[in-house]
């Protein structure tokens, strides 16, 4: 029988290390989440490094990790020392000029329930991922765990409803997005709470179209490796939303967090039945819809 209820976190961290640390931190809180009870955990986007996406530089890309190496073999342990299912998003070296920004969802006995690579790749200002990124080829996917169905996406996915459509008709019951995303410091106080308040609206959005739960994991802090640039604050903000978009937990905007919240499935049911979008969508109409213009 499935979970009618089980519980979720997301870790909200400062990552601006090196590799070794950031590892050594993040399994450190995976264990705090854990022992408050929390059974599916995610981390922030790329957790084991800075946001290197700041410039264009072929040096970074020596922080890739091949598939099932010391990202995998750290958490695997982890999950299943723990029983608990996590999602460890990191910088994939698939081979040779090939690399992806990808999410380990690893299940309870630590085996891999499933991989997902980014599919939508930004290229704005001082996040330059196009330069290091391939897009996802393996499509948007739900991945059944012990303990529920879940789907992740990453960061730039968040802005494209298309995206978690897809994920929630598989069954997802959770959206879970890793993220690092910020603000640039000279633009914070003219344009900040507007980029931040769409941000989260959009996602409240896609909880609401699709009935589900949607949990968003981000950085914080200022990230300024670069001289001469005033570099990236991540605003943080983590937050988990109900399937009306309630807001369930939610972080602050500079303190690393734990955010913890219950997923009722009954509950979820319970809204579907009485905003029934799915079974409402007018799917004869839609098929311009994988045009990239209807002119």
């Amino acid at each position: 029988m499935p979970n009618k209820k089980y519980k979720i976190a997301v870790i909200q961290l400062n990552l601006n290390d090196v590799a070794e640390n950031n590892l050594k931190k993040c399994i450190s809180w995976v264990r705090d989440a854990a022992s408050q009870g929390a059974e599916v955990i995610s981390l922030p986007e790329l957790y084991s490094s800075h946001y290197f996406c700041q410039s264009e530089d072929v040096d970074n890309f020596s922080i890739a990790e091949p598939l099932y190496s010391t990202s995998f073999i750290a958490f695997s342990a982890l999950a299943k020392e723990l029983g608990v299912v996590i999602i460890v998003p990191f910088f994939e070296k698939r081979m040779a000029g090939i690399y992806h920004n990808s999410a380990y969802i690893i299940d309870t006995d630590g085996s891999e329930a499933g991989l997902y690579r980014k599919m939508h790749i930004p290229d704005d200002p001082h996040f330059y991922e196009k330069f290091y990124f391939t897009p996802g080829d393996l499509g948007f996917k739900t991945i059944p765990t012990q303990k529920g169905k879940i789907g992740t996406l990453i960061c730039w996915d968040q802005w494209y409803p298309e995206a978690a459509r897809l994920t929630a008709l598989q069954g997802a019951e959770v959206l879970f997005y890793p993220t690092a995303i910020g603000w640039h410091p000279g633009e914070k106080e003219q344009y900040g709470e507007n980029q931040y308040g769409a941000w989260m609206n959009v996602m409240k959005g896609h909880a609401v179209a699709n009935g589900v739960y949607v949990a968003a994991a981000n950085r914080i802090g200022l990230e300024q490796y670069i001289e001469g640039t005033a570099g990236i604050e991540f605003w943080g903000a983590s937050f988990i939303a109900g399937p009306q978009g309630e807001i369930l937990a939610q972080a602050s905007h500079d303190k690393e967090e734990i955010l913890i919240a219950e997923v009722d499935l009954d509950l979820q049911e319970n809204v579907r039945q009485n905003w029934p979008f799915f079974r409402d969508r007018r799917i004869d109409a839609f098929g311009d819809i994988t045009k990239r213009a209807i002119d």
